[in-house]
């Protein structure tokens, strides 16, 4: 006879070591934070990490990877993680402008000649920046339709880019452009003369030792990857869902910058630890101080950006900016920033993850789940009560 979730539920709310590994230190708060979340049915479960430069203060796994097999989640359970992809896509640009090979500021067109024909929607040419494109401030048009999905490679979507009608003047206004983001990873291709996926793999993957990170999860991978859920909209219940559209992690598919990677919360974790050490990770440097410091700065001036411009959210559009594939807290405000320092940055995910990395506390939060449809991913109680509780620890 199968037990009810909600008789279940207690048994997987006590943090799941790997087998033969020494116990990782655990926040009794944190925990109980998201105990009370899978039991609450928000979530099926979670990975969490509070993290400085050089230690970890908390790693844990709570509830399940999928209810159905009764399968605990692990502290190596994978996950898709999604637009956290951006801030790693901005520092493969950094790496190339830690070897003179680009900057922020030069035109797209200057390393894909294809951009120089690009219009704006005045008929202006659009000289769109690496800056822009990485930023949300590009105007580019979207890759849609059928041409869109029948892309293999980054290079197959250059014309369907330049297809799209563009969506406004470069510069005018801050939206959420996924394009760009796969543009800036087009860049480095095309300079560096690798695949995306490779050229992480050599440049930020392998030195990282995020073994576990990859757009394609194949094998153990892809055995140790969680299942999705999403709440009924009538009963509420947490139900499966399929892979997102594109995103299935298939090697037919681009190697996508804007958010195709599947990682762990550790592996996730060392790139936030390379990023709190200003750029050195285990004594090696990995990223010059001047790149780390790039990811955090901000380039968006006083353009309201971000994910809380609404009366719902607060309309707090201007305590948020953009960097190079990051989103940057300028100034904290109530609820979810409240506890965050100004400058505080970091990126999260379409369904539910999130990595904060405060430089001012020297401390980085990295929430791993996989639910779909929150009202507002980046504003959901689980994210809430998890930052509370890691802050106050």
């Amino acid at each position: 006879m199968r037990l009810p979730l909600r008789l279940l539920a207690p048994l997987f709310l006590l943090p799941v070591a790997l087998a033969g590994a020494p116990p990782a230190p655990v926040l009794p708060a944190v925990q109980a934070a998201l105990g009370a979340q899978v039991e609450a049915g928000e979530i099926a479960g979670a990975v969490t990490l509070v993290v400085t430069r050089d230690a970890i203060l908390h790693h844990a796994a709570t509830g399940l990877a999928d209810r159905a097999a009764g399968r605990p989640m692990r502290e190596d359970t994978v996950f898709w993680i999604a637009s956290m992809t951006k801030p790693i896509t901005g520092a493969a640009i950094l790496l190339l402008q830690d070897e003179g090979k680009l900057r922020l500021e030069d035109p797209v067109a200057k390393h894909l000649p294809e951009f120089a024909a690009l219009r704006t929607p005045a008929g202006k040419p659009a000289n769109l920046t690496i800056a822009q494109v990485l930023t949300h401030t590009s105007g580019l048009g979207e890759a849609t339709g059928a041409a869109a999905n029948a892309a293999r490679t980054l290079a197959d979507l250059v014309p369907v880019w330049l297809a799209a009608p563009m969506q406004y003047e470069p510069g005018a206004r801050w939206k959420y452009t996924q394009s760009g983001i796969n543009v800036a990873g087009r860049i480095v291709e095309r300079i560096s003369g690798l695949p995306f996926d490779e050229f992480l793999a050599r440049r930020l993957f392998g030195p990282l030792g995020m073994k576990d990170t990859t757009f394609y999860p194949e094998g153990d991978i892809r055995a140790r990857l969680v299942t999705a859920y999403e709440k009924h909209r009538q009963t509420g219940e947490l139900q499966p869902v399929p892979p997102r559209a594109g995103y299935e992690g298939g090697r037919n598919r681009p190697a996508l910058p804007n958010g195709g990677l599947y990682s762990t919360g550790r592996d996730y974790a060392k790139f936030c630890q390379l990023l709190l050490g200003e750029g050195v990770f285990e004594g090696r440097r990995i990223l010059s101080t001047a790149a780390v410091r790039a990811l955090r700065t901000p380039l968006t001036g006083d353009l309201p950006t971000g994910f809380f411009q609404s009366e719902a959210h607060g309309q707090y559009g201007r305590n948020y900016a953009w960097g190079p594939g990051t989103c940057i807290l300028k100034e904290p405000h109530p609820g979810l920033a409240a506890m965050l320092s100004p400058g505080t940055f970091g990126h999260g995910g379409a369904w539910g993850t999130q990595a904060w990395i405060d430089p001012v506390k020297g401390v980085a939060y990295v929430l791993m789940v996989q639910r779909s449809n929150f009202p507002n991913s980046d504003a959901s109680g689980v994210r809430l009560a998890f930052q509370q509780a890691a802050a106050a620890r």
